[in-house]
């Protein structure tokens, strides 16, 4: 079991259950899952930078990245349809509280002039970041890096309110403001 699901189970549903007596166990929010997804429609041109960015995805998620692809054509945005516009990653389980351990102990610290993340939710009980660049992972070897390449990382609970959102993820460490 991680390390960070052993701390949700032993003190975290504790601590919400103790703050509100009228909730139940099943109540009590949770994280279902991670998802990392990034945007290569600039990166059309270089056949080779899907490849790169298809094993950097799958080093720092540790599975293997969905590529996707337009549904539609607009030709305002120059896109046809089943065209490849980025990749994604969906993480559950084990994997999903073991990239949540990283980032926030690992990666965050390493993100240049990092002071916290904002508290501005979804709306609907999930929280969604995006970062500048992959080079603040340190399983991306930066001699291989061609280029810069940002990516959102959308974390998503089960909580039905942005303040039960908020209050899960930072009594699991992540960092706020």
């Amino acid at each position: 079991m991680s390390r960070l699901k052993k701390k949700f189970l032993d003190e975290i549903v504790a601590a919400f259950m103790k703050d509100d007596a009228k909730l139940n166990r099943m109540e009590v929010p949770e994280l279902k899952k991670i998802v990392i997804s990034m945007g290569l429609k600039e990166n059309e041109r270089d056949k080779t930078s899907l490849e790169l960015h298809t094993k950097e995805l799958a080093l720092l998620s540790g599975q293997k990245p969905i590529v996707t692809k337009a549904k539609k054509a607009i030709s305002n945005f120059k896109l046809r349809e089943g065209q490849i516009i980025g990749l994604k990653v969906t993480l559950r389980k084990k994997k999903m509280y073991d990239f949540f351990d990283r980032f926030c102990n690992i990666v965050c610290p390493r993100i240049r002039d990092f002071r916290g993340f904002n508290e501005k939710a979804d709306g609907r009980g999930s929280y969604n970041i995006g970062l500048d660049d992959q080079q603040s992972f340190p399983e991306v070897n930066l001699d291989q890096v061609k280029s810069q390449q940002g990516m959102n990382i959308a974390f998503v609970t089960t909580a039905k309110k942005d303040v039960d959102c908020i209050k899960l993820l930072r009594k699991m460490g992540f960092p706020f403001k």
